[in-house]
């Protein structure tokens, strides 16, 4: 039975064509707060942004499913005389992707329609058919005069910049988008609180689903929201690499296919036994499950849970992505159903005061 409805897809449909980009996340993460609610008792909102609902509240014992929010952007750097816009990332923005797309400057009036433009290939000859897209070299074209005119647009150096693609299902298998990285994942989390609301499953903790900001610059919205919420226990929910497609290395990148279920993560950070815990539940489910190792770090929002508070138990579940940090990201939607099904069902075998200790 398909664990997304037609409601879920709607709103995952309007989330993911949302911009939310790191530090000016406040627009999705209410619409994603407006689509928790009725699966939720409580909910809150830390200074930064932050957004989380609580199932069950007031128990000692704190369990945390989470996601972040935020999407690569750019900022507007520097305006040339003549019009033209130089950016700087906010986030991991690949510069090579740029030319020839569409942007939207988010300015106070709203957004300003730009395209990041490039010489054309008639005109790229000699030594300039060498010609590569650097962060120096690329630059948006708002269709401006001069300095003056983009200025009057209500553009400034400090302007967010978001690319202009909203999302697609491919084959009706793939959901196709800018942002799945990684609004899919409080996308799966919400879907959680759905599923727990639907089934009247009464959970023996307090249930606290997050979806955090400026996770694309250093895990910063988990690092402070963990030290709010002091939980006891984390499952962290990302992408990772699909490196079945062309021109990847399994050997550096790992070997995870999309559309063969979600990847676990075993890694310093990783808590080895709730990870053994969350593949026994997938096992016992027959939920297809694929593995990865991270080299000291995870780079996800696991860590910043994981050395919070002395030490929170805290483990990594993974949606295979393709094309990660690109207009076109790719996730199978058996991939999605899975994650969520998953989480919910790991949620269901954590008990009461739950001691995770290895001895």
């Amino acid at each position: 039975m398909a664990i997304i409805n037609k409601k879920s897809e709607e709103f995952l449909t309007r989330y993911l064509n949302n911009t939310s980009p790191t530090g000016f996340e406040a627009p999705g993460q209410q619409m994603w707060l407006e689509y928790l609610k009725p699966y939720i008792d409580e909910y809150d909102i830390d200074n930064y942004g932050s957004a989380y609902g609580i199932i069950n509240p007031g128990k000692d014992y704190r369990v945390v499913i989470e996601g972040h929010a935020d999407e690569i952007s750019w900022f507007v750097h520097h305006i040339s005389d003549s019009g033209f816009i130089n950016v700087t990332r906010n986030g991991g923005s690949d510069h090579l992707i740029a030319p020839s797309k569409r942007v939207n400057i988010h300015t106070k009036k709203g957004f300003v329609k730009g395209v990041f433009g490039w010489p054309a290939i008639h005109v790229r000859k000699g030594e300039s058919s060498k010609l590569t897209p650097t962060l120096e070299n690329i630059f948006i074209d708002v269709g401006a005069k001069d300095k003056a005119e983009v200025l009057k647009m209500g553009i400034h150096v400090g302007c967010v910049v978001t690319f202009d693609d909203e999302m697609m299902k491919l084959n009706n298998r793939y959901y196709v988008g800018r942002a799945l990285d990684n609004r899919m994942g409080g996308f799966c989390i919400a879907e959680v609180a759905r599923l727990i609301k639907k089934n009247k499953v009464k959970l023996p903790y307090s249930l606290y689903i997050v979806n955090a900001v400026q996770e694309e610059v250093g895990l910063r919205g988990a690092e402070m929201i963990a030290n709010t919420i002091k939980p006891d226990v984390a499952i962290i929910t990302d992408v990772t690499h699909d490196t079945g497609t062309p021109l990847m290395n399994k050997v550096i990148n790992g070997d995870v296919k999309a559309g063969l279920g979600p990847s676990v993560t075993y890694a310093p950070a990783v808590h080895n036994k709730l990870l053994d815990l969350i593949i026994n539940t997938a096992n016992k489910n027959k939920i297809d499950i694929q593995r990865e190792a991270a080299s000291r770090r995870t780079g996800t929002d696991t860590d910043a849970f994981a050395y919070s508070n002395g030490g929170v138990p805290s483990a990594l579940i993974s949606l295979p992505l393709r094309y990660m940090h690109t207009t076109v990201e790719m996730a199978h939607k058996d991939d999605v159903e899975a994650v969520i099904k998953l989480i919910y069902e790991t949620l269901k075998n954590i008990k009461k005061n739950h001691n995770f200790k290895y001895f």
